[in-house]
């Protein structure tokens, strides 16, 4: 085998989440295995509310790596009260079902338990992410048709 062969088998695992790849041609065998993971929806609730409130309004194209810590004074992640929704696989984020229609929440939307909040597509196929609690969208921390990372955070929910 050689080293791009190889590379390219650490991608697939890396893009699909699989836990381990093993291949062997003739006498070469190589095996790939990840670290083990938490479950694929994961929440953060904190255990005290905080005493100040965060809204993320403005929602420009921004890199994922950027996203979070573009505007320090009203970054979402640092309110203690708020549920962060953060991406289960690697993919590219979309807010809405299709091109040109409206996205599934917007920033101040309600939602409950089981509502589509975006798609995340991973490798050709749409993964719908969903809340698995109830509150206010306080804010959007990916812009449209852009890529994240398996664990990178997506939405600030305020838990009702």
């Amino acid at each position: 085998m050689t080293l791009d062969e190889i590379r390219e088998l650490i991608q697939v695992v890396t893009e699909t989440g699989i836990a381990e790849l093993e291949v062997q041609r003739g006498d070469n065998r190589v095996r790939i295995r990840r670290a083990t993971r938490p479950a694929l929806h994961e929440y953060v609730i904190p255990a005290e509310a905080g005493a100040h409130r965060s809204e993320h309004v403005a929602e420009p194209p921004v890199a994922p790596s950027q996203a979070a810590g573009a505007a320090p004074a009203l970054d979402p992640l640092s309110d203690p009260a708020l549920v962060t929704v953060k991406s289960p696989i690697v993919g590219t984020f979309y807010e809405a079902p299709s091109p040109g229609a409206p996205p599934f929440v917007r920033v101040g939307d309600i939602v409950k338990p089981g509502d589509v909040l975006c798609i995340i597509e991973s490798m050709k196929l749409m993964n719908e992410i969903e809340a698995e609690a109830g509150g206010t969208v306080v804010s959007k921390l990916i812009a449209n048709a852009q890529p994240v990372e398996y664990g990178e955070a997506l939405f600030a929910i305020r838990p009702a």
